[in-house]
């Protein structure tokens, strides 16, 4: 038996973090602050529960109002109780009488409802006294599943068939355990970002191969295609024929325009193409990766929620799902769409708004638990001197965490 842990009280901070010139950038957001609105459980122990959504700074006070208003419901919750139901919980939560017309599913609210939700996971953890990953992969497949809500996603993942999932993979996940003595596979995103000059991602390029990295990204999206194309050609050459690239177009492009610059950038051989237009148009993505075949898309950083998720999946849309556990609504709907995704059998490579701390738990869960194909995690250093206990990168590879929770504390 594990000893009885009460929320006492819930806080919400405004962390931002000024960048290094250029770094973080991309076509979007040309100077950007990184930003957390964190929700922290604190209780009748030493423990707390903290919880990340990542913002771009200055929409943190929305964010944190809300934190305030749907996580006092969880006052006086045992964590024990929450977490044996938490599906039910979390879809009161997501369902909020007062904020559900500001989404519902999506925005601020939404945003509020992934550090809530990231904040009792991590104490739920933090209770068994183990790392994330460790509890997601110990735990029955019911218990698993009253843990996380699969509503509107019962048409194609019936309880039944998720369940499943997890009873058929526990039989035969000894060999995806592996993992655990050789971490996870990174690739570096900060070698190109949008604001970087060529010579800067050259220097970048050549530092990340030495790091031990065989992956990266680059950063497009610009008005002038031109620019893009030579860039990523520099990529190429100097990282050479054997490197995996992804490009990044962070949504800027009308779907002819996209057409036109995949078609482009098809000598180059990006191993993805990556938010190529607007998130929310599903046919258009459908129509894209049609036309461009083979090349790949890969999206989600910016898909708000589950149902949509499930709508990309059966459109066939998608080759690579980048759900992000502090975009989506926390590590609960974040396995809800493993789960769906590994129905339709496309890999999770997750977006990481929370710098690769949460998700270095997650992906070894994909892998282990649910029968994902181990491919990389995105690795974005800039934050790591926040956290207290920062993720591991060795030789291009994230090391496994050891300690406790969910690693999202920041100093």
């Amino acid at each position: 038996m594990h000893p009885s842990i009460v929320i006492r009280e819930v806080v919400s901070q405004d962390k931002r973090y000024v960048l290094p010139p250029g770094a973080g950038s991309d076509a979007v957001h040309t100077a950007p602050t990184y930003g957390y609105a964190v929700c922290v459980l604190r209780t009748d122990r030493s423990e707390e529960g903290v919880g990340l959504a990542f913002t771009l700074g200055t929409g943190n006070p929305l964010v944190c109002e809300a934190i305030r208003h749907l996580a006092g419901k969880l006052v006086g919750q045992e964590i024990h109780a929450l977490m044996a139901g938490f599906g039910r919980i979390f879809r009161t939560l997501a369902d909020d009488a007062a904020y559900r017309w500001l989404g519902p599913h999506k925005g601020v609210v939404h945003l509020a409802l992934a550090a809530i939700t990231n904040a009792c996971f991590d104490l739920w953890a933090k209770a068994h006294q183990v790392p994330l990953w460790k509890l997601l992969n110990d735990l029955s497949p019911e218990a698993l599943l009253d843990a996380i809500d699969i509503s509107y996603l019962e048409d194609v993942l019936p309880r039944a068939e998720a369940l499943g999932i997890l009873t058929q993979r526990d039989a035969t996940r000894k060999d995806a355990e592996q993992i655990l003595r050789t971490g996870y596979r990174g690739y570096d995103t900060s070698v190109g970002w949008f604001e970087y000059s060529d010579g800067q991602i050259r220097d970048n390029v050549r530092r990340a191969m030495d790091a031990g990295f065989t992956a990266m990204k680059l950063k497009v999206g610009s008005k002038d295609a031109g620019r893009d194309i030579r860039r990523a050609m520099l990529v190429r050459e100097v990282a050479g024929d054997t490197a995996t690239i992804m490009l990044d177009a962070n949504q800027q492009w009308s779907l002819p325009d996209a057409i036109r610059i995949c078609s482009a950038l098809q000598p180059m051989n990006p191993y993805w193409i990556e938010e190529p237009t607007h998130p929310d148009d599903v046919q258009a993505h459908r129509t894209l990766a049609d036309a461009i075949a083979p090349l790949r898309i890969a999206l989600g950083e910016h898909v708000p929620n589950r149902v949509l998720f499930k709508n990309y999946l059966q459109t066939g849309a998608m080759s690579f799902n980048q759900a992000d556990a502090v975009r989506v609504g926390g590590v609960a709907e974040y396995i809800a769409i493993s789960l769906l995704s590994r129905k339709f059998n496309i890999p999770m490579v997750p977006h990481v708004g929370d710098m690769g701390q949460i998700h270095q738990h997650l992906v070894l869960f994909n892998h282990i638990r649910v029968g994902h194909e181990a491919l990389f995690l995105e690795y974005i250093p800039h934050l790591r001197d926040h956290f207290v206990h920062p993720a591991r990168v060795t030789g291009g590879f994230y090391q496994v965490p050891q300690e406790p929770g969910l690693s999202a504390a920041l100093r």
